[in-house]
Formats: structure tokens, C-alpha cells, sequence
């Protein structure tokens, strides 16, 4: 975990990842949406460029323009993007509701996402887990 949040755990980083994932794709873009400094967006995204979850493409030419699409890696931080926004969303937001929802494209219907066991499709929760150590884990 101290890896991941050492790569997206700043706000920033976090809130480019977010705006890629609703189709967010151009540096303007992102200025615009996010009212970032122009200096800390072109270092975040060269971050996330030269950590493999942003690729950075060539849109047009004279001048030489390009956009930022997610990687596999990057598309694979969606739960977690999706379960910060479900917790913001339940604790954080207004009494307007929250300010944007997810819709299941497959069913119509509003989504609620939440964490599942991969092997039976349980609920995962704190108090249904247990930890132990992986194979990487080192003990000094």
C-alpha cells in the first residue's frame, strides 16, 4: 500500500485519474476541470506517464498536440477511485447529494460499488478479513 499511495496518493494525482476516467483527455482540459497550476499538472502527468498509467499520444501535428489515455494499469485503479468517491459520497457530500453518480451501462441502473471476494462473490469487509503475509513480504 505505501508503494500505490507513494505513486497516487497525492490530490492531485488522484483527481487527473479521476478525470481520465470520465473521458478527460487533454492538458486544457484538465486545467480547465481542475483549476490546477499548469506546473504541478505537467509534473503529475509526466509522473503518471513514467509510471505506465498514462500513455501520451499524438492527436494533431504543427504544432505537435497529444492527450493522456489510461494504460491497463491506470483502467485497474478504477475500484479504487470508485470506493473513494462511494465513501465521499456517503460521508462527505452535501445535503444536495453527491455531485456525480455512476451509472451501470450493462443494467440502466445507478451503481453502488463495493469490494467482492473474487473466488465465492462475497461481500468483502474490515470485519470479514483476515491479513497474512504474501509472498513479497519481507521480514527485517
Amino acid at each position: 500500500m505505501g508503494r500505490a499511495l507513494g505513486l497516487v496518493g497525492e490530490r492531485w494525482t488522484l483527481l487527473i485519474l479521476r478525470e481520465t476516467f470520465f473521458g478527460v483527455r487533454r492538458y486544457g482540459e484538465f486545467a480547465r476541470n481542475l483549476a490546477i497550476p499548469r506546473p504541478t499538472l505537467s509534473a503529475r502527468l509526466k509522473t503518471l506517464v513514467d509510471a505506465g498509467l498514462l500513455d501520451r499520444v499524438r492527436y494533431a501535428t504543427d504544432p505537435d498536440r497529444h492527450e493522456y489515455r489510461l494504460t491497463q494499469a491506470g483502467r485497474d485503479l478504477f475500484p479504487a477511485i470508485a470506493a473513494l468517491m462511494r465513501w465521499g459520497d456517503t460521508y462527505l457530500a452535501g445535503p444536495e447529494g453527491p455531485p456525480i453518480v455512476l451509472r451501470h451501462n450493462d443494467c440502466g441502473h445507478l451503481d453502488e460499488p463495493f469490494l467482492a471476494c473474487g473466488h465465492c462473490g462475497g461481500p468483502i469487509t474490515a470485519d470479514n478479513v483476515s491479513s497474512e503475509p504474501g509472498p513479497g513480504f519481507r521480514n527485517n
